[in-house]
């Protein structure tokens, strides 16, 4: 496969699931919001404020995608739980509009949308008709809806739309798309977007257990913070079934990153980014990303079994999104070298 077309697919992935996971973050800020968590002082740590929000997506670079004129993140450029300075001071009003309908902000959903839409667009000939049709109607879906009065009246069922729309292309891929190396960097890209982003909002939610403060209810605030974090991965239901305990960070925490039964967690993440790149790489066993990716995998399931506090397990957090950046840099430089060089026309 030529590097441009596998980088493109690899990028496609990743723009969708990362709007995907912008509207879950945006959905469960609201749901906070609502239940009165997130217009609290932010002292308290709530995790899914529209502080927060910000620090997991508004500071969020578009990484080493070649589409965006931005300068990528160096390593350590930007801590995960910092937001931008200027930015501190805004509020929903300002937040769910811009990180939501503004095509000037590369993270939104609407332009996540359609940067993917236009790598479909060049990819009719690799991905299903029904994949490209399913992206399209979702792009002209966007367009045609009243996005800011949808926000001002009813935000969550833009936020559901997003999420049933980018299940359904995922969903049509199992169904339509052969299984053969596009597929695989299709796939890979979505499951690095994933995993990075879960850990973002982990790192954002974890130091909050170092200030403990009764919630407004007379309950945990942890507990509150925990059921928000929950509800804005789309694991509450699979949490309750698996850990059969109330939740609170802790164990929010250590689901969130080492279920490998559920498929939206850390550790199921890369080991389906281990795979895809696996079936896409001609000599797995020799890869960097594929080496770099089992020795971290191996390392996630040892320190499972180790009995953490909030400090080792931020430690641990920021260790892993070190790592997923170098591998993040391994893919870049194995499949994607010759991508941006220029075609010669005779």
């Amino acid at each position: 496969m030529l590097a441009r077309i596998a980088q493109e697919l690899y990028w496609l992935g990743r723009d969708l699931t990362r709007a995907e996971h912008t509207a879950r973050m945006l959905d469960g800020a609201f749901h906070a919001d609502v239940a009165g968590g997130a217009s609290g002082p932010a002292t308290r740590g709530i995790a899914i404020s529209w502080r927060g929000v910000l620090a997991v997506i508004g500071a969020k670079p578009p990484g080493r995608d070649p589409a965006l004129s931005a300068r990528p993140e160096a390593p350590g450029e930007h801590e995960p739980g910092d937001a931008v300075p200027s930015l501190l001071t805004l509020g929903r009003r300002e937040i769910a509009p811009m990180l939501t309908l503004d095509t000037e902000t590369p993270a939104s959903v609407v332009s996540c949308v359609y940067r993917a839409r236009e790598r479909a667009r060049a990819l009719r000939d690799v991905i299903s008709t029904e994949m490209w049709e399913a992206l399209n109607s979702f792009y002209l879906l966007l367009r045609r809806y009243d996005l800011e009065a949808a926000l001002a009246t009813g935000p969550y069922s833009v936020y559901q739309e997003v999420k049933e729309r980018c299940a359904l292309f995922w969903g049509l891929l199992e169904k339509t798309m052969l299984r053969d190396e596009a597929c695989a960097f299709l796939e890979a890209g979505g499951r690095i977007e994933e995993a990075d982003m879960v850990l973002r909002m982990l790192l954002v939610a974890v130091p909050a257990q170092r200030r403990p403060e009764p919630a407004a209810d007379g309950g945990s605030s942890h507990e509150t913070e925990a059921l928000a974090l929950l509800q804005a991965v789309g694991g509450f239901q699979a949490f309750r079934r698996s850990a059969h305990q109330s939740p609170d960070l802790s164990r929010v925490g250590g689901f969130l990153l080492y279920e490998s039964a559920y498929p939206g967690s850390v550790i199921a993440a890369l080991i389906a980014l281990r795979e895809a790149l696996e079936t896409a790489d001609q000599s797995p066993r020799s890869s960097p990303p594929v080496l770099r990716l089992g020795r971290l995998i191996a390392d996630l399931e040892l320190q499972q079994r180790t009995v953490q506090n909030a400090d080792s397990l931020a430690q641990l957090l920021a260790g892993v999104q070190s790592e997923l950046g170098l591998i993040d840099g391994a893919i870049d430089e194995r499949y994607f070298t010759f991508a941006g060089v220029a075609p010669v026309h005779i």
